[in-house]
């Protein structure tokens, strides 16, 4: 081979291990690129496995956390099974009549009662007794007069008894059965009051406060704690065995009705009266309930003035309503210090779920309409 060739033979040898040489790098660089996209692929993974546990614990210790909150705040009340400061559970119960006149509408702070019954009064209307225990409202009201059943009922929790007047029998009942009675005809104007940025007109115009309420009770030497009876309660929200009760309408008579509503989401009832949505005149909430009492007693017109007698002494039917589901119970009450009794077909005292109780004390001619 001559000069020549030899050289362009060094040359293509060059050309062809610069070639081999390049493809090799290009080679080691794709496998590290390779490389990195699969650790930075396997660290992602590894970062998603690692936020994904992070809430489930962080979720874990938020509800064992609530949980443990739900333990610490307080005890539970007797009229509720709802928890709440030692002090304020401990404490004496208010009972407040509450006028349902239409003229009335809507009430202030009834929402906060932790029971209230609605029993029928003269005409076609009926009347609410508030029971308050837990809860201070800004305002009551508006309040109205006594009934001889309604000092029957409130009795069982030994409360202090927030009245405007009554029925002469009801009036001799307070005063011979010694009920701690704040009455709006004897005490001052700085006790009942008729405002609240309101264009209601006497009768339907007398409110007041938790909060003077409590001054006047400890003012007139009234004690400060209750003895009475509360209600057995699940101890978490349970649901009955029983048929379905997603709308309930209970019926007074043709012109006065009350229902509710079933809310599954919220797991309780919105409660409408005369087909109108029941709200607080405080916050213009909606009146929310779950547990519904009906109680039906033999109810009979005693004068000229419509006056009503309503045995709710001694024991009758009725039902039991909550979470959507309706049973039948019974009821029983000894006498008028003594608290009513509910019974499931079991013949076991009724337990309710936490939460707000409305006892509707209906005539046993009373009607009841279950739509499922």
């Amino acid at each position: 081979m001559d000069k020549k060739g030899i050289i362009f033979f060094v040359g293509i040898l060059v050309i062809v291990l610069i070639l081999v040489g390049c493809g090799k790098e290009d080679v080691a660089t794709d496998e590290r690129q390779n490389v990195k996209e699969t650790e930075k692929k396997e660290k992602k993974v590894e970062e998603d496995k690692n936020e994904k546990e992070e809430k489930i614990d962080n979720s874990k210790k938020e509800k064992e956390e609530n949980n443990d909150k739900d333990v610490k705040i307080g005890i539970p009340s007797p009229l509720s099974g709802l928890y709440a400061k030692e002090e304020k559970v401990n404490r004496r119960p208010v009972a407040v009549m509450i006028d349902n006149h239409p003229r009335a509408r809507w009430q202030a702070g009834i929402s906060q009662a932790e029971i209230v019954y609605e029993f029928p009064v003269e005409g076609t209307y009926t009347r609410y007794m508030a029971i308050f225990l837990i809860n201070d409202p800004s305002h009551i009201g508006p309040i109205r007069s006594s009934r001889p059943y309604f000092v029957s009922s409130l009795l069982e929790y030994d409360p202090v008894y927030v009245r405007v007047g009554g029925s002469e029998a009801a009036k001799r009942d307070v005063r011979n059965l010694n009920v701690a009675d704040i009455d709006g005809l004897s005490s001052s104007k700085a006790v009942f009051k008729r405002y609240y940025k309101t264009n209601k007109k006497a009768p339907n115009n007398m409110y007041s406060t938790m909060d003077i309420i409590r001054k006047t009770q400890k003012e007139r030497g009234y004690k400060l704690t209750g003895d009475y009876k509360g209600f057995k309660f699940y101890d978490k929200d349970t649901d009955i065995v029983g048929n379905s009760a997603k709308d309930v309408v209970i019926r007074y008579n043709k012109d006065n009705t009350t229902e509710y509503k079933y809310d599954n989401k919220e797991k309780i009832y919105k409660r409408y009266k005369d087909g109108k949505l029941h709200i607080d005149e405080l916050d213009n909430k909606t009146l929310k309930v779950k547990n519904i009492l009906i109680q039906k007693a033999k109810t009979t017109v005693i004068d000229s003035e419509g006056r009503l007698a309503i045995d709710i002494i001694g024991s009758g039917k009725g039902k039991y309503i909550t979470n959507g589901s309706i049973v039948d119970i019974t009821w029983k009450k000894k006498t008028r210090r003594s608290k009513t009794i509910y019974y499931d077909k079991e013949g076991t005292e009724l337990k309710l779920n936490p939460g707000i109780t409305w006892i509707q004390v209906l005539p046993n001619n009373g009607q009841i309409e279950i739509k499922k």
